[in-house]
């Protein structure tokens, strides 16, 4: 099972770190507070979602972020990502998974080693994010990973016969070929490192399909086309799956 915080974000695929400040501004009267995704008692209003926007776009390169076309795939993509979280978050209070206190703190430790001193603090100040926001968000992100985590190891065995294959396919009579060494690690470590990563992929698939038919799923329409315009249908069955 794939312990740290670092080692299981690329199994959520394209969720942006950027996306941890979603839903940090102050919300006025009636302003955008109508509901654009619900999943149970979850719901993602119209602010919510255009705050994450205008802070996702800084994502996009080359000017991206002015291409129409650009604009509604990366919507579409938030959209997704969003609705994945709340999926998520909905397993993870059905089948008791929560962080503890020392679970955040080593988190937060490790995002901000990565900083200069007092970049991390200019970082939230330029998003205009309060710290206590910014860690309940990572607390939410944590708890997305640990139901991954507890989801996918009872789905992912690995026996010889696989590590034999992965050997004879990939290293067997080809120039490179690893060796054992105190450097590189046992040759078994590496193959059982690369078979749990592709088969957790494979598993994680599979699994969030099933989720997706397991929880309700609502989308307001309606304010879905005000915010990205009349689409096709190929575009709203993709509002079902993976983005």
């Amino acid at each position: 099972m794939i312990k740290q915080f670092s080692k299981t974000i690329w199994l959520i695929g394209p969720v942006s770190f950027l996306f941890l400040f979603l839903g940090c501004g102050e919300k006025g009267p009636d302003l955008g507070n109508e509901v654009l995704i619900r999943v149970g008692d979850r719901v993602v209003t119209i602010l919510d979602f255009n705050e994450a926007f205008e802070i996702s776009k800084i994502a996009l390169t080359h000017g991206a972020g002015e291409q129409s076309e650009d604009l509604r795939k990366a919507q579409l993509r938030l959209l997704n990502e969003l609705i994945l979280e709340m999926i998520l978050l909905e397993r993870a209070h059905e089948i008791g998974i929560s962080v503890t206190d020392v679970e955040l703190e080593k988190a937060v430790g490790a995002i901000k080693s990565d900083y200069p001193s007092g970049e991390f603090e200019k970082t939230l100040l330029k998003f205009a994010v309060s710290y206590e926001t910014w860690e309940s968000r990572l607390k939410t992100r944590l708890i997305m990973e640990k139901v991954i985590e507890k989801e996918l190891e009872n789905r992912i065995t690995i026996t010889p016969e696989d590590i034999a294959a992965y050997y004879k396919k990939n290293f067997q009579g080809k120039k490179g070929e690893p060796e054992s060494t105190p450097a590189s690690g046992d040759i078994n470590e590496i193959i059982v490192k690369q078979l749990r990563r592709e088969k957790a992929e494979d598993s994680y698939k599979t699994w969030i399909e099933e989720l997706k038919t397991k929880y309700e799923i609502e989308i307001n329409r309606e304010q879905w086309e005000k915010i990205a315009g009349p689409q096709s249908n190929k575009e709203n069955e993709a509002t079902h799956s993976d983005s």
